[in-house]
């Protein structure tokens, strides 16, 4: 199986390694195994991945075309549709906070970047929740989105946060753009852009600027039994938690701290953080709305012609360095903060 047969889970590995060997929360330990063995199940989307045109006309239907189906706790997808497109709140929380954060998602693409939908062409919003017992973990399977319930002791239900909905859809986005190969530096910077763009997703639905967002991925999964906030930080990569039983958030926000592994799939997870706390610093030294100016930046490097499957943190920098220009002009606020956050995190000299 090669890493782009994996699925695209919001919690990683080595947090649910640390929940299975977790002592005192044993509900917890026992749904992390679980949710660790389906991270190994080869997943066959019902598409191809193929980049899709950036604009859409004719009768493309521009609403969300959300679907969102009731797995009663088993692993079969995509379970029982429960709540379709203009459908009523269904009175069950995970049901509603699905519908609401694909719809959050689809208006974002929409209104900020004229995409319709995350593959450009009107692709319907399908999802899947209360997946498996006590399931730990969201993510996104090539073709839908699938939501845990959590444990209780750990985690709680997976659609509460709209930035984990926006950031696994982001991976069906670049699915169809760039289709970042998920392993190394080019499976981080997969990871980081969603981080980067689910971060948005909420800042957007919120109306937030740079200033007063939380910049946390994954805020309220935690239980209060937990040391922790998020699980992961971009304004502070390293600091999400920090748990007596669950160990350190361990995040490098640098170069200086790469981890160089061959565990989830390179480290994609673990390096992301360096790419995120480039595009927190841009964002906030440009400051507004980061969805029309770092944000705007990131979008035209992911979908450039120059930006390859493989490409590492140095490459993606400079493709993000060049349209910071050509979007703001040479040596504008936002060309500048651009070069120097890369500079600060040590990917561009």
């Amino acid at each position: 199986m090669t890493p782009t047969d994996r699925i695209r889970s919001v919690v990683p590995p080595y947090l649910l390694r640390a929940v299975a060997d977790a002592q005192g929360f044993p509900r917890a330990a026992s749904a992390a195994r679980t949710a660790l063995a389906s991270l190994d199940t080869v997943q066959r989307p019902k598409h191809e991945h193929r980049v899709r045109p950036q604009g859409v006309s004719g009768t493309v239907d521009r609403s969300p075309q959300r679907t969102i189906s009731d797995a009663h706790g088993s692993t079969t997808l995509p379970g029982t549709p429960v709540r379709r497109e203009g459908d009523p709140d269904s009175g069950d929380p995970a049901v509603d906070e699905a519908y609401t954060g694909l719809g959050d998602t689809h208006a974002f693409w929409l209104e900020v970047f004229g995409r319709v939908s995350i593959d450009g062409a009107g692709l319907p919003l399908d999802a899947t929740v209360h997946y498996g017992q006590d399931y730990d973990n969201a993510y996104w399977d090539g073709s839908r989105m699938v939501f845990g319930d959590g444990d209780g002791e750990v985690f709680n239900r997976f659609t509460i946060a709209v930035d984990v909905i926006g950031h696994e859809l982001a991976h069906g986005v670049t699915q169809y753009t760039a289709d970042l190969t998920y392993e190394g530096q080019s499976g981080a910077l997969n990871e980081s852009i969603s981080d980067v763009f689910g971060s948005l997703v909420a800042q957007y639905a919120r109306r937030q600027s740079a200033d007063q967002a939380s910049w946390l991925i994954g805020e309220g999964l935690f239980t209060p039994a937990v040391h922790g906030v998020a699980l992961r930080s971009m304004k502070a990569p390293g600091t999400a938690y920090d748990d007596p039983v669950l160990g350190k958030d361990p995040q490098p926000a640098t170069m200086a701290g790469y981890v160089d592994t061959t565990e989830d799939s390179g480290g994609v997870h673990t390096n992301s953080g360096i790419p995120n706390h480039a595009f927190y610093l841009a964002a906030t030294a440009i400051g507004g709305n980061a969805w029309e100016g770092a944000g705007a930046v990131w979008w035209d490097a992911l979908t450039s012609d120059a930006v390859t499957a493989s490409i590492d943190f140095a490459g993606f920098a400079t493709v993000t360095v060049d349209a910071a220009r050509t979007r703001f002009g040479d040596g504008s606020v936002q060309h500048t903060a651009v070069q120097d956050a890369w500079r600060t995190v040590g990917v561009l000299d």
